[in-house]
């Protein structure tokens, strides 16, 4: 079975058969007589646009020769995150409201292991009930049963913080996301004790606070997600206004991951970003 736009992961997964047959030193041609395919099958396999099931990747660890190693354990596990035809439980209960762009984030979000972002703004993963509803209706068009929906939406996606195998998440926060008032000084401060509430009760959380001070710094060309999982490279997730874009090529996911390493390193230490936050509480009230 072919399809005309291959997901993410089975990108992944072709990417990974590609790089075994490439190490092994053979040509498209030679793998596919080797195989017992035709050239344009593994194409479409190495491209993505071929579904792989798990079970028949004995027969590339075989030809390839990495059957019991390192390597065939890691695209076992990405022809798990392909293969899957489970859609997200969120996806099935919201669908009717999202857009594709971000209906392809939910299944990312669910396989992921871990989170490293940075925003401008609180992220959806740590915003209180009505902090979500003051960002929805700040994005005009919207009915009011497609906003309650939203919101129930960010709420429930809070549990990936508490599921068996929570996701991590380390989040470097511009201060401007304590300073903008969405919804009123009410609404931020709980919001605010929010953000200072969650790591101490989720060890799977780190908040780092980027301080004006720091002036020009690696986020100034806007919020990203780095999100990891249990095999594979990590994708980049960037937020423009009216799409979500996924950057997998290694250059692009080396540059994010150095940009975020410097905002990391330029933001304050937890401890400090707590003290802060407090600060931000006090100077509000």
């Amino acid at each position: 079975m072919t399809d005309a736009q291959p997901n993410l992961h089975r990108r992944r997964l072709g990417a990974a058969l590609e790089g075994l047959r490439k190490d092994k030193g053979l040509s498209l041609t030679e793998a596919a007589e080797l195989l017992g395919m035709n050239k344009s099958a593994l194409s479409k396999v190495e491209n993505g646009k071929q579904r792989v099931p798990p079970v028949s990747l004995a027969g590339y660890f075989a030809f390839y020769e990495v059957t019991g190693t390192p390597k065939a354990d890691q695209v076992k596990q990405l022809a798990v995150m392909a293969s899957t035809g489970k859609r997200s439980n969120l996806l099935d209960r919201y669908g009717e409201i999202l857009h594709d762009p971000f209906s392809q984030y939910l299944g990312l979000e669910e396989m992921a292991s871990k989170n490293d972002l940075f925003s401008a703004s609180v992220p959806g993963l740590l915003q209180t009930e009505d902090y979500a509803r003051a960002v929805v209706v700040g994005r005009k068009g919207r009915t009011r049963a497609e906003i309650d929906s939203l919101v129930d939406l960010r709420m429930a996606r809070q549990e990936a913080l508490r599921r068996d195998s929570p996701l991590q998440i380390w989040c470097v926060l511009d201060e401007a996301a304590l300073r903008r008032q969405v919804g009123g000084t009410a609404v931020m401060n709980k919001q605010l004790q929010k953000l200072i509430s969650v790591p101490e009760e989720y060890p799977n959380v780190a908040i780092q606070v980027l301080p004006f001070g720091v002036g020009a710094n690696a986020g100034l060309d806007g919020p990203f997600h780095i999100l990891h999982f249990p095999a594979g490279p990590p994708v980049v997730v960037v937020e423009p206004l009216t799409t979500l874009l996924y950057l997998e090529e290694e250059p692009d996911i080396e540059s994010y991951l150095t940009a975020y390493n410097y905002l990391r390193a330029e933001a304050l230490d937890a401890e400090k970003s707590r003290q802060f936050i407090h600060r931000v509480i006090k100077d509000q009230s």
